[in-house]
């Protein structure tokens, strides 16, 4: 056998004189077998390698399943199976119904030699995906595919990212590489990784109906992806990975529209899990805060100034040198904050959550360390000793939540550390820096045990040669022995300098061999199912609620997400509404946001008006600050007091509006928050909108997105609207070329938003606000929220017809069935004397809250603007009609 040294050298020089892209030379197809459902072939190199970047793989294996009628699942690999695939235990594939090539809405064809495939719609022929512009490129390091895409595509999708909701399509390049980034800068990767595009199609020209359909790419690999235009004009979209497989899930979507394919995505990434209801509150947070009496003083303001306060969070400033697990002595004293969860808190109905982050403390007396490094469960450096870096602490090891050991220990610290009867009585937790984040700016910044300093040689830590041997493949997808996992020869486009710049080194070893150079963009959602586990072991019954920073497909099985450290600025303003976009219809991300006003910078009075008015309609809601930041909570501006006062009493409003829609989204995917393209698919004008969006199917939220102004000009698609605020209909007049029209609203108050009811649309709407004719005034928690009674909002369309939706259970339970209600609301102007609304479905919660009042907006039959309500008690444990 020739020695390793020289095989390494020999790979070198045959990548120093690899042939140029043209000369590659593809695959040929050999040894096809298949059945109604499958198709299974090798794939063998069709001439002389050409290794770009690295060295080829000479055979591959090609697997194709119709796995449902909807869904296509296409998977290219190596055929000894010793390149690394996403472990089925991280994030579960989706069993496959073998469904019938003949009856599957996609279709799945090839070209044996050199290898491309297409793959078609059935009903219309549409090609959707052909590979064939260019030869497939599989090596050791480096993978190539490009896919035609028709003029001018509708993309969207690819990861967390602050560019336009549509995507970019000449000259523009996604990259995925999970990284911390200040400021969110645009065309750079961001936090998380999400390798899936949906592209939309108007049919117009073809004489087709307009469709959808997503391509998912289940792969961690730190990746670029590049749309663009080839010389001869032609459009494509082309993955560059730096490792792992082609294992795409084609999804179709359906005649009912855009949804059904994020309905697709959700079965394949996994369905989001049900937030309880009281993480719809608004929270307050700050990183910086001096001490206890001065958060005590924060709950004291916000009541003070009558805006109603749901959740406190802890950032760093809590811990005991900013380790995991400690209270400060001297500004955080353990007892004292124990009696304010539990007294000024919990006994006024409020919540806590505390931050947690992966790095612990390197310190032989530091209890979760000792107890870690006595279950093995942290990271191994190369040389086998525990990989050290730098976090808030000083210097750290991070947790391998592959290992098995792993979610034991930290379910077991988290138990001790947050017992409701003797430690911090948290209701939820925050998981940050899990990209992983490491102030080492690189590899040659090693472990140091001076704070000071922050910087000094480690001798035992060192970096592996650049060509790091491992024991060979073993066909069980762990990753392929004797590459670079440094410095690849191809490099994406990382916003620091290399793979291992601010964040654990390509090299270290997880638990099962694997190493971080597959699996660093799996590190969060790793992370955070062990953290998820262990707050169910804390409370079994309840819905854990976890925030994570760092994402992947699959991570809101889990958690919540917020947009990272973004800046207070109007342009970050407006990024989160494309944030919100891409993260809720795309992404499979339900419970989402922006820390509101900003993180970073120092936030103007009036652009936070805006943005507390804004982050009232996404569905996290959360205001927060950095430690360099000035104190922006909401009462500290009289302008910014009044905005807030008002959206936060909106909100609570329409709680069961939002919590009606992550229902849907757990059970379904169904997006809560939606492009207009959504409902309007025919409407080329819609393709392009990131500046409004959708709640439900109901409601469209408006903002305001210039600086300082307060006038906004938006898109309001074909239909009958009315005003959510003063409910006056809006007569409908068809644009130039049919469709919607663009519409300016000018005078918008600081303290007001745009929103228009979609006429066909029920809210039912909680009596919670001091200017809803309740007796008891503005609920200022969503405990007392939940007991107000309801009123419901009947918008009627063209035809006199709405309907509209209603969950209802005990708002935390982890098992409500049997105890939920979901109910129908339809409207018909044509029944009764003048309409009639009928409540029907299922009835299981048992509740004393009642609708007191219908109100109908302007008849969409007779062209009437007025409105009309009737008075009255229809109890919610059963159906009800009520006629006008």
């Amino acid at each position: 056998m020739m020695p390793k040294p020289v095989l390494a050298l020999l790979s070198l020089l045959s990548i120093a004189s690899a042939a140029p892209l043209a000369t590659c030379p593809g695959y040929r197809v050999t040894n096809v077998q298949s059945g109604d459902s499958y198709l299974v072939a090798d794939l063998t190199l069709a001439g002389t390698s050409c290794n770009l970047y690295s060295q080829d793989i000479t055979n591959l294996r090609l697997t194709v399943e119709y796995q449902t009628d909807t869904r296509l699942h296409v998977l290219i690999s190596d055929r000894e199976q010793n390149v690394y695939q996403i472990q089925d235990n991280i994030l579960p594939r989706p069993a496959s119904q073998n469904a019938s090539s003949q009856t599957a809405h996609l279709r799945f064809s090839y070209e044996a030699n050199p290898f491309s495939f297409k793959v078609t719609r059935a009903s219309t022929g549409d090609v959707l995906f052909d590979t064939s512009p260019s030869p497939l490129i599989f090596e050791t390091q480096y993978l190539r595919l490009r896919t035609r895409l028709p003029p001018n595509p509708n993309l969207y999708g690819l990861g967390e990212h602050s560019d336009s909701f549509r995507l970019p399509t000449d000259g523009y390049k996604r990259t995925l590489w999970n990284s911390e980034a200040p400021y969110i800068p645009q065309n750079q990767n961001l936090y998380g990784s999400h390798p899936v595009y949906f592209e939309h199609r108007s049919g117009g020209g073809t004489g087709s109906a307009p469709a959808t359909h997503g391509v998912f790419l289940r792969s961690a690999a730190g990746m670029d992806i590049m749309i663009g235009r080839s010389d001869s004009g032609e459009q494509y979209l082309e993955y560059n990975t730096i490792g792992g497989v082609f294992d795409f899930y084609f999804l179709a979507g359906g005649a009912a529209g855009p949804e059904e394919v994020s309905k697709q995505y959700a079965a394949v990434a996994g369905l989001p899990a049900m937030m309880p209801y009281w993480s719809l509150g608004f929270h307050q947070c700050k990183y910086g805060w001096p001490d206890l009496a001065h958060v005590k003083q924060v709950v004291a303001n916000y009541s003070a100034a009558g805006i109603p306060l749901e959740a406190m969070w802890g950032d760093i400033d809590y811990m005991d040198n900013k380790l995991d697990f400690s209270t400060d002595p001297v500004r955080y004293p353990r007892d004292q904050l124990r009696e304010f969860v539990q007294d000024e808190l919990h006994g006024k109905g409020l919540r806590y959550v505390q931050i947690l982050d992966p790095g612990i403390r390197y310190k032989s007396d530091y209890g979760p360390f000792k107890r870690g490094a006595e279950k093995g469960v942290f990271l191994k450096a190369a040389d086998g000793s525990w990989y050290r870096g730098l976090q808030w602490p000083g210097e750290v090891v991070w947790p391998d939540w592959i290992a098995p050991q792993t979610k034991e220990w930290w379910t077991t610290e988290i138990l001790t550390f947050y017992d409701p009867n003797n430690g911090i009585d948290v209701d939820g937790l925050w998981i940050d820096m899990n990209e992983a984040s490491n102030m080492c700016a690189d590899t040659t910044c090693l472990s140091s045990a001076q704070e000071t300093t922050r910087r000094s040689v480690h001798t035992n830590q060192r970096p592996l040669p650049s060509l790091a041997a491992r024991a060979p493949g073993d066909g069980q997808h762990l990753g392929l022995p004797n590459r670079d996992l440094f410095s690849p020869q191809y490099r994406i486009s990382n916003h620091y300098p290399s793979l291992s710049s601010r964040t654990l080194f390509t090299n270290v070893t997880n638990f099962d061999t694997t190493t971080q150079y597959d699996t660093h963009n799996l590190y969060a959602l790793t992370m955070s199912s062990s953290s998820h586990s262990a707050l169910l072991s804390r409370s079994p019954t309840k819905r854990p609620f976890l925030l994570t920073r760092s994402t992947f497909s699959g991570s809101s099985r889990f958690a919540a997400h917020w947009f990272g450290d973004n800046f207070s600025s109007w342009a970050d303003y407006r990024a989160s509404i494309r944030q919100l976009l891409s993260f809720s219809a795309v992404h499979n991300y339900p419970m989402v946001g922006s820390d509101v006003c900003g993180f970073n910078g120092q936030a103007q009075e009036r652009m936070c008006a805006r943005w507390a008015v804004l982050g009232a309609w996404q569905p996290f809601y959360r205001n927060h600050a950095d430690v360099s930041a000035s104190d922006q909570e909401f009462y500290r501006w009289e302008v910014v007091k009044d905005a807030a006062r008002k959206a936060v009493a909106v909100r609570y409003r329409l709680l069961d509006y939002f919590y009606t829609g992550l229902y849907g989204a757990s059970k379904d995917g169904t997006p809560l928050v939606r492009p207009l393209w959504f409902l309007w698919p025919e409407d080329e004008n819609t393709y392009g909108a990131d500046t409004q969006f959708l709640v439900g199917d109901g409601l469209l939220v408006n903002p305001v997105v210039e600086d300082d102004s307060q006038t906004v000009s938006f898109y309001l698609p074909e239909g009958v609207w009315y005003d959510f605020f003063s409910h006056k209909r809006v007569d409908h007049q068809t644009g130039h070329g049919g469709g919607g029209q663009t519409i300016t609203v000018e005078g918008v108050g600081w303290d007001q938003i745009p929103v228009y009811i979609r006429g066909g649309s029920i809210l039912p709407l909680r009596l919670s606000d001091a200017s809803s004719d309740s007796e008891k005034g503005q609920a200022m928690t969503t405990k007392e929220v939940r007991t107000r009674n309801f009123e419901i909002i009947v918008a009627p369309d063209a035809n006199g017809k709405a309907s509209g939706r209603l969950y209802l259970d005990d708002g935390e339970s982890l098992d409500s069935s049997g105890r939920e209600s979901e109910i129908e609301f339809g409207w018909d102007g044509s029944l009764g004397s003048q309409g009639r609304l009928e409540a029907r479905g299922t009835f299981g919660y048992e509740t004393e809250v009642k609708v007191v009042r219908v109100v109908v907006l302007g008849d969409g039959v007779n062209g009437g603007s007025g409105e009309r309500k009737v008075e009255g008690s229809w109890g919610l444990m059963g159906g009800f009609t009520v006629d006008f």
